[in-house]
């Protein structure tokens, strides 16, 4: 038995369940035809959906009681290959198209890569070197090391012909 002993919130509702049973692919038949019995889907898909939710590892799951990870990422993984989830997407937005309404005419997207606007000194060394002292010691395939391949630089010196690294 593991932590879950009671519905705490984060299992699926059964009108939700109902919704989405009829999407699940049928099993695949075991290749021996012999094995131990599946875990159930709905116990698979409250896994899979505490994990989506939480963010928690794949691995948490174990301590949880609901299934065992490793059934939990293969069903995942099974479902994902079938298009369940984007099936419950796309019922999701055409139900809710249906109820609220969706103005199709009008959608934006954003989205942003580039350097903090605040950055600069204030956000202190590069975290890669910590402003570390001492030496590195690289290998360079004998370009303009030692025949071993092995050479050693200052930490600040300029490692690659592509770096533009001082």
């Amino acid at each position: 038995m593991g932590l879950v002993v009671r519905d705490d919130g984060w299992r699926m509702p059964n009108w939700l369940w109902q919704r989405i049973a009829p999407l699940l692919p049928a099993p695949p038949p075991h290749p021996l035809g012999c094995h131990r019995p599946r875990v159930p889907d709905r116990d698979a898909m409250d896994a899979i959906l505490l994990v989506l939710r939480t963010g928690m590892q794949w691995n948490a799951l174990n301590a949880t009681g609901i299934c065992s990870s490793s059934a939990a990422h293969r069903r995942f993984q099974e479902w994902e290959q079938a298009g369940v989830f984007h099936e419950i997407w796309r019922q999701g937005l055409l139900e809710y198209d249906a109820v609220v309404g969706i103005d199709w005419a009008w959608l934006a997207a954003d989205g942003a890569i580039t350097k903090a606007p605040l950055g600069g000194a204030k956000t202190g060394p590069n975290p890669t070197d910590r402003a570390k002292k001492g030496r590195n010691v690289r290998f360079s395939a004998r370009q303009r090391g030692s025949r071993s391949g092995w050479r050693t630089t200052a930490p600040t010196a300029r490692t690659s012909p592509s770096s533009n690294r001082p």
